[in-house]
């Protein structure tokens, strides 16, 4: 899943996408590089950043989905926390909604993936972005995001008429958590797997890599990398990625290797 912030203040990209011609050919180098599903976003969660209307977002995100649906066969989704933009982007084209603020209880926003029938990402946050503790506590962090995950695909998800071949599961790193929780999230990685649901993981570039390495924004490929490595090992897809080819070029090393291991 290659990332496409149509926004001006995102932590990585920032402002060079903001144009929907530039995300557009942004878009389009990273399918050629590998990229299987787009997510398009024009709302940035980073700590700290101003929200944006609906008028806004939509204005953003629209233009690049209409032109993209019409120039790719790769899967288009719509990063956003609004009902009314998931609608007009699973409209112009988008078929997935990747939702950060599924911890949120109103029954709009499932009401529009089950409209469309739209694939459905339900990510793990312990509140909506904006109101995110500074100290999120966890009686176990690996325990806890299951118990949700639990909860979104047996209780809400079911009686808003959304399948659960719809819904992939997301574990939220970096969203309310501490150092230790996404370490000990990444380490238990394998445990989300009981669901049989494809387990989206998104770590690239992300801050907690600089409290381990002390890499800056632009030094966290590495790091990066050795996440998306041991997700692949534990069964973990996709991968929502800066980085697409050299992502893609590491994946396939990794599921090389792990192939000749499960037939030896």
């Amino acid at each position: 899943m290659g990332i496409v912030n149509v926004t001006p203040d995102s932590f990585s990209d920032g402002g060079r996408f903001l144009d929907a011609d530039a995300a557009v050919a942004h878009a389009l180098e990273l399918v050629a590089q590998g990229a299987e599903i787009l997510d398009i976003g024009g709302e940035s969660t980073r700590p700290g950043a101003e929200p944006v209307s609906a008028a806004e977002e939509l204005r953003r995100v629209v233009p690049v989905i209409e032109k993209l649906a019409a120039r790719t066969k790769a899967a288009l989704s719509i990063d956003t926390m609004k009902p009314a933009v998931a609608r007009a982007a699973l409209a112009a084209g988008a078929s997935i909604v990747n939702d950060v603020a599924a911890v949120r209880n109103d029954r709009e926003m499932w009401e529009v993936v089950s409209d469309f029938h739209a694939g459905y990402v339900v990510m793990h946050a312990p509140a909506l972005p904006g109101t995110m503790p500074e100290a999120p506590v966890y009686r176990d962090a690996v325990r806890d995001v299951g118990e949700f995950f639990s909860e979104r695909l047996i209780t809400l998800l079911n009686d808003s008429g959304i399948a659960a071949e719809q819904v992939v599961l997301d574990p939220g790193i970096g969203f309310g958590k501490t150092l230790d929780d996404n370490l000990r999230l990444l380490a238990g990685l394998r445990s989300f797997t009981k669901w049989r649901r494809p387990l989206l993981l998104g770590v690239s570039r992300k801050s907690f890599i600089e409290k381990v390495t002390g890499a800056k924004l632009n030094e966290r490929l590495p790091a990066s990398l050795a996440c998306a490595i041991l997700a692949v090992k534990s069964g973990i897809n996709p991968l929502r990625v800066h980085d697409v080819a050299e992502t893609v070029q590491a994946v396939r090393m990794a599921e090389a290797i792990l192939q000749k291991s499960n037939v030896d």
